[in-house]
């Protein structure tokens, strides 16, 4: 497992994982994505947290590479972050590198759990032409590996058609940010009768 860059996705390999096997660094890093350069003061408050607790995740984000300085927005004492990569992915996951692999996507998983639960939350307040967007569905599929991944792909190539959702450009009107979560996963734990 390599950790490369390409597309403004890190790929993960065994440090860089390290640096993001924590539920609150997750959580960090995708807010700094989804909402643009923000300060630990800032987070914190989002966060619940104390100032100290977000400046040192976000140092350690900065250690491994996932965040950096954003001096623009800076003035004196005030430090403003900003996400490095738009994503991030694992491709494989050596045995040595699971205790991470499995915190990491503990937390990932913990994170779009929560949004659909802000999503559920909101759709009374929605407005009109957004009432009945969007869905919470899944279907079940007898598929091989090859034929999994085939999907996967296919899956991917229609999301990546559509608008990227970017902090630092003004949105069109009419449009709101959508978050596509999609989860491809292989069952092994099934009773058979």
């Amino acid at each position: 497992m390599l950790a490369v860059v390409s597309n403004d996705r890190i790929h993960l390999d065994p440090r860089t994982l390290r640096g993001l096997a924590h539920p609150l660094r997750v959580r960090i890093l995708q807010l700094l994505r989804d909402h643009g350069p923000s300060t630990a003061t800032l987070l914190a408050q989002q966060l619940g947290l104390s100032s100290a607790a977000t400046s040192y995740h976000l140092r350690q984000l900065s250690l491994y590479g996932f965040v950096a300085d954003e001096p623009e927005q800076g003035t004196g004492r005030e430090r403003w972050w900003r996400a490095v990569h738009r994503g991030t992915t694992v491709d494989r996951v050596d045995p040595e590198s699971f205790p991470d692999f499995e915190i990491y996507l503990r937390a990932v998983a913990a994170e779009y759990a929560a949004r659909i639960d802000r999503a559920i939350s909101e759709i009374p307040t929605r407005p009109t032409a957004w009432a009945n967007v969007g869905t919470l569905s899944d279907w079940t599929r007898q598929l091989d590996p090859a034929e999994t991944e085939a999907m996967l792909a296919e899956l991917v190539e229609v999301v990546d058609r559509y608008r990227r959702a970017d902090p630092d450009t003004p949105a069109p009107d009419g449009t709101r940010r959508v978050q596509v979560q999609l989860q491809v996963l292989p069952v092994f734990d099934e009773v058979r009768a």
